[in-house]
């Protein structure tokens, strides 16, 4: 996610880190590599400029200059300018109606991923809320079907025209009226989009927002599309008065063009962020932990809560019960794989540490998540006595376990290794109770 930006921003900063004192010259320098940075990342011009002002003004200052720590100063306020320049304050995600149903309008171009979108919201709320999404796009090929299908996978309402109906204007109506009967507190319109902005799109959404008064009105951006995100926002601001922004496909090559640019043009607040294809794979955008994730600091808030969902998965009890007594099985062992997996991509969750970057570059080829499913095929081919104690594995139970897992004996070899490492580890930290404890001999497969 925003790897251009990151490499950009590292290379700017790291140039005042050597040194002690700072001159007006190694500001300028470094601000010049920032300007660059943020265009290199599809950022516009004016923003760019105005930001690279911004943050000279503020380094420029005496105390700065002066300071013991100037890298440390100048990279706190490029940070706080980032941050500023996406809103400053977390998403609360959607404003809800004093009175329901809240009405919100989700709008955008063809290819952003808005029907998606509509229904990754909707499963979020579905919790503390009754969604229903309603398909309004009647122009798109199979687009009443998507959303249905998309729907019913993700268990939230599906609202949707009777065949051969193309009234818009009664449809939104009817949707309203089945809402309301039906308890639906939340109205999710799926609109139609183009692959331009065009009069006649325009017209249509302006119809639709005069008859139902939404609460929120959502425009839906592709993250890869760069300046272009600025026309696309400054077009339907214009005509429909935004509410907020989604940026969508954030865990694709986002230069982060999209979302700085567009922020900064429509002056609406990110609410949402989506980091992958499934339904779970959307975010409430968080300014403070992009730039902390832009400028290479890692998200460990972000990181805190991936750990805290999977951990419900988890019988956390019985496993630490087994590492206080200095035994940790290989079912638990599965467990905690099972849980990494649940937490995304190693690579994502590598960004999220501080200096993730440096990591990935370091890991290269092991940053591998298919080495978490080889270990997992090795402890799925144990019996149960097995798990519970890995020493009878010998010679034959080796050979067949590699078989069963569609393994090599190497890796099944490995796998007991770093079982008997970490039992190792767990029992001196249990006997010297804090005087120290070796660290792991390392993750199997390197």
């Amino acid at each position: 996610m925003l790897d251009t930006l990151k490499k950009r921003f590292e290379k700017a900063l790291g140039l005042l880190r050597n040194k002690g004192k700072l001159s007006e010259q190694d500001i300028a320098e470094a601000v010049r590599e920032v300007r660059r940075a943020l265009l290199e990342g599809d950022v516009s011009l004016k923003v760019a400029k105005e930001l690279a002002e911004k943050i000279k003004e503020r380094a420029t200052q005496r105390e700065v200059l002066d300071s013991i720590t100037p890298a440390q100063q100048i990279q706190a306020i490029v940070y706080e300018e980032l941050v500023n320049l996406m809103g400053g304050k977390t998403s609360k995600g959607i404003s809800f109606a004093s009175k329901p149903p809240t009405i919100c309008m989700m709008v955008g171009l063809q290819g952003a991923g808005k029907t998606t979108t509509c229904v990754k919201i909707a499963k979020k709320l579905k919790g503390s809320h009754k969604p229903l999404v309603v398909a309004c796009d009647l122009k798109r090929p199979a687009a009443v079907e998507q959303l249905e299908i998309l729907a019913n996978s993700a268990g939230v309402g599906f609202f949707g025209p009777q065949k051969g109906d193309a009234d818009l204007k009664k449809l939104v109506g009817d949707a309203i009226d089945y809402a309301t009967s039906r308890l639906y507190d939340v109205l999710i319109l799926d609109t139609a989009g183009r692959l331009h902005v065009n009069e006649e799109l325009m017209q249509e959404l302006v119809d639709i927002k005069e008859m139902t008064n939404p609460t929120e009105v959502l425009l839906v951006l592709d993250a890869m599309t760069g300046q272009e995100a600025i026309r696309v926002a400054e077009a339907f601001h214009g005509d429909l008065d935004l509410t907020g922004l989604i940026l969508t496909k954030m865990d694709g090559d986002a230069r982060g063009g999209a979302l700085l640019s567009a922020k900064a043009v429509a002056d609406v607040p990110v609410k949402y962020i989506g980091v992958g294809e499934k339904l779970d794979d959307i975010e409430i955008f968080d300014p403070e932990q992009m730039a902390q994730r832009i400028l290479g600091m890692g998200d460990l808030k972000g990181l805190a809560e991936k750990v805290k969902q999977v951990s419900d998965f988890m019988d956390v009890e019985k496993v630490t019960k087994n590492i206080a007594k200095g035994k940790l099985t290989m079912e638990d062992l599965l467990q905690q794989i099972r849980q990494i997996k649940r937490m995304g991509p190693l690579e994502k969750i590598v960004e999220m540490l501080p200096g993730g970057g440096k990591i990935k570059e370091l890991a290269g080829a092991q940053m591998d998540d298919s080495k978490l499913k080889h270990i997992e095929a090795i402890i799925l081919s144990m019996t149960p006595e097995e798990r519970k104690n890995p020493k009878i594995i010998k010679g034959s139970r080796r050979r067949r376990i590699a078989y069963g897992s569609g393994t090599s004996v190497q890796m099944v070899n490995q796998v007991l290794s770093y079982h008997k490492n970490m039992n190792e580890i767990f029992k001196q930290f249990k006997g010297r109770k804090g005087r120290g404890f070796r660290l792991p001999r390392g993750l199997p497969f390197k």
